[in-house]
């Protein structure tokens, strides 16, 4: 899928919600899109999948501009919106309308999903709690077996085990011809899953790096030494002295903090992003 100088802005409003920007995004990877509150994530992800038209530029998905809406470009990616309704039915009816308009569906990986969580074929979706209506959408998504799963906030209204659950199934169904994007403020519950990280700020895309790159160039850690913090790229507070982004010249292996990462970026951006961006 490639995003090529892709911007976006509503008629009545001067500015741009996203303006110039461009992405490749490859299969087989999980990809992380971060940003703030009404920075254009989840215009980003309805640009992509062809719910809103850009203003300028183009969003390909094998080399088809997804405009078009053509139905061989349509059903090979799934959208799980933020929010949404499911009709007053159950899912073996659901899944009996919906399945002609993906081909690959797979009626056993969906048993296996529902089985993942807990949940029986039968069960009516009009009577779900919003967790459950999530869990329900994410079994029947997964089964498509489309190239490209988006999710927008998939972990909102997921309880502990919910959120567990679900990243057990990510990484089951994750192969290397499916691509996932989730946008999220949920870091903690994602970034173990992902492979590359996306941040959105001021209507650009202000960081594109894959997890491989940023453990090259970044070093997170906990610290108690005023010198190592000082030193740090950005700090944060916390109950054994600071979480620390610090330069990483000698390559050390360490877990990403993705909201270090987040924040450190946004409050620093001359300083970090030019650690990866000199590299595209």
């Amino acid at each position: 899928m490639t995003i090529e100088h892709l911007s976006f802005g509503y008629s009545k409003r001067k500015n741009r919600v996203l303006n110039d920007c461009s992405l490749r995004l490859d299969e087989g990877k999980i990809y992380g899109l971060l940003g703030k509150n009404g920075v254009g994530k989840s215009t980003l992800l309805y640009l992509m999948t062809g719910l809103l038209t850009p203003t300028e530029g183009h969003a390909c998905l094998n080399g088809t501009d997804v405009r078009l809406r053509r139905p061989d470009t349509l059903s090979d990616f799934f959208l799980i919106p933020e929010e949404f309704d499911l009709p007053d039915y159950n899912l073996k009816k659901y899944v009996r309308l919906n399945t002609p308009f993906y081909p690959h569906f797979d009626h056993e990986n969906l048993l296996r999903n529902l089985e993942m969580f807990e949940l029986p074929e039968d069960i009516k979706l009009g009577e779900l709690s919003m967790g459950q209506k999530k869990k329900a959408l994410i079994c029947f998504a997964l089964a498509t077996r489309t190239s490209w799963l988006i999710m927008d906030e998939p972990t909102n209204g997921l309880d502990i085990p919910g959120k567990s659950q679900f990243r057990k199934l990510l990484i089951r169904e994750m192969n290397e011809s499916r691509g996932i994007v989730i946008s999220t403020h949920q870091v903690q519950d994602v970034e173990q899953l992902l492979d590359h990280v996306v941040i959105l700020d001021n209507a650009h895309v202000l960081l594109d790096a894959s997890v491989t790159e940023i453990s090259h160039k970044l070093y997170f850690t906990q610290t108690d030494n005023e010198s190592e913090t000082s030193e740090a790229y950005y700090a944060l507070p916390s109950y054994n002295g600071h979480s620390v982004m610090l330069p990483n010249p000698e390559d050390k292996d360490s877990e990403i903090n993705l909201e270090l990462l987040f924040n450190g970026t946004l409050a620093h951006p001359k300083t970090i992003c030019p650690l990866f961006n000199a590299e595209k």
